[in-house]
């Protein structure tokens, strides 16, 4: 097989296009930023097209960083996974337990649920990720894996199935642990799972739920905490952003203030994650890049300044193969068994991206099937690889008796050991040929005529025997 990279003036388009990425989002290998957008005002950030799993942005994304209450969308996640295999349901009542609160220090939020409290599954979801009551994270672990240490395996284990490769866990809410960490990237993955469930969905884009009464406490409301969904509590209509679809805050002193969130337009799901950004209000004063607003310019950049764009076309011809034993033609054309698409800045031209051939140097034998694999084609940009497709023949070629016959006597008497007879036997002809040229007829025949007894012709009569 040959390796080799087409020409597509790969310099060229980054001399016409450094100018308008962003430094940051280049070092990673994501497409880059354009000039209209520069950077994330926080410790970390990413962005992700939902619909293709996709990176479109991030900054600092795997820098180890305290989750807070955005670990909260791992137990929702936990519990609503064991309602859709049946262990639970979302009516299930549950009596919340003595370790209500464990875990939980002073100025933890809290909903103010109690031990012997009952309340549904349903009710303790809305109370962890609407307004991130902690305690109601400890009784839906109990719930679902009997104890909360077996609940925090449990979470451990499911980031591990989801790629979170720099996370760990140690209880159910994100109160501060120095040993209880994640990053933006696992978050994003994190989160990217949990959209995927209506459930789940369906709360975190709640403005407000009411919690029925209970046989401890009166009805409660719940407001979300989210001031891209809800301005109950900051009073700010300008932090909303008509588009969000949820998902979860998160601050400690330790983490910062932190926003995973999502937003759904035209038909386009996008999500943010941005870690160790700053509160929306300093010393009573609006801050213009809060965590809130730069969660909701990154969902904006993802919408405006990216679009679906295919890299590569299925019907494309791509290159060709030499082809022998067939009549029809020499050559076989291939082509991509599958187009290729992928979420780029709209300044981006695919056309310019690098491929990288895989073909064997041929010639190939008839017959040849429409739709038979011959190689694959990679394409990449400034080192993300965007995927590998297999290259497949254009057309069926058919085989040809008469070439594969003569091909077949060819390859007979190029073999050395053919070559070597053919040449004995050639030799052994000519030998015979010189021999019987200079030692004229064999001797055989010459014997043959020694022992022939001559015949004698007398003249006269015969005159008998003298006595």
């Amino acid at each position: 097989m040959k390796k080799y990279t087409s020409p597509l003036t790969f310099l060229t388009l980054l001399a016409l296009t450094a100018s308008l990425f962003c430094p940051a989002a280049l070092a990673t290998g994501t497409p880059a930023a354009p000039q209209s957008f520069t950077s994330v005002q926080a410790a970390a950030a990413i962005l992700l097209d939902a619909d293709y799993d996709e990176v479109l942005y991030e900054q600092a994304a795997d820098e180890l960083r305290y989750p807070a209450s955005i670990t909260k969308v791992m137990t929702g996640l936990l519990a609503i996974e064991a309602v859709e295999r049946g262990q639970l349901t979302m009516d299930t009542v549950i009596t919340l337990g003595d370790d209500l609160y464990t875990g939980i220090g002073e100025g933890g939020s809290t909903q103010e649920l109690k031990a012997g409290e009952m309340l549904s599954v349903r009710d303790l979801l809305n109370c962890a990720l609407i307004p991130s009551a902690n305690e109601a994270c400890n009784a839906l672990a109990t719930a679902v894996s009997g104890s909360i240490s077996a609940f925090v395996d449990l979470m451990n284990q499911r980031a591990a199935e989801l790629g979170m490769k720099n996370t760990h866990f140690t209880n159910t809410h994100g109160y501060h642990d120095d040993n209880h960490y994640t990053t933006a990237r696992d978050v994003s993955r994190m989160c990217l799972e949990a959209m995927k469930h209506p459930d789940f969905r369906e709360i975190v884009s709640s403005v407000s739920y009411t919690v029925p009464a209970t046989n401890l406490s009166k009805a409660r409301e719940l407001h979300d905490t989210n001031a891209l969904v809800s301005n109950f509590r900051t009073g700010e209509n300008r932090l909303l952003y008509r588009y969000a679809v949820g998902i979860k805050t998160g601050s400690t002193p330790e983490a910062g203030y932190c926003l995973a969130s999502a937003a759904e337009k035209n038909g386009r799901l996008m999500i943010a994650v941005v870690l160790g950004g700053t509160y929306w209000k300093v010393n009573g004063e609006y801050v213009d890049h809060n965590y809130f607003t730069e969660s909701k310019a990154l969902l904006e950049h993802g919408f405006n300044d990216f679009s679906r764009q295919a890299v590569l076309s299925q019907i494309e011809p791509v290159s060709t193969i030499p082809v022998k034993l067939c009549a029809q033609q020499d050559y076989v054309t291939v082509q991509p068994a599958a187009g290729l698409e992928a979420t780029l800045p709209n300044s981006v031209d695919p056309a310019l991206f690098e491929r990288a051939i895989d073909l064997p140097e041929g010639p190939l034998e008839a017959p040849i099937q429409q739709g038979q694999v011959l190689g694959t084609i990679s394409i990449s940009y400034e080192g993300r690889n965007f995927g590998t497709v297999d290259l497949v023949a254009a057309t069926s070629l058919e085989r040809s008796k008469w070439l594969a016959i003569l091909d077949k006597l060819q390859q007979l008497f190029s073999m050395l050991w053919v070559k070597l007879a053919l040449l004995a036997a050639v030799l052994i002809l000519l030998v015979f040929c010189l021999r019987r040229a200079i030692l004229g007829p064999s001797r055989k025949r010459r014997r043959d005529s020694r022992s022939t007894p001559r015949r004698h012709t007398y003249s006269g009569s015969y005159r008998g025997r003298r006595r």
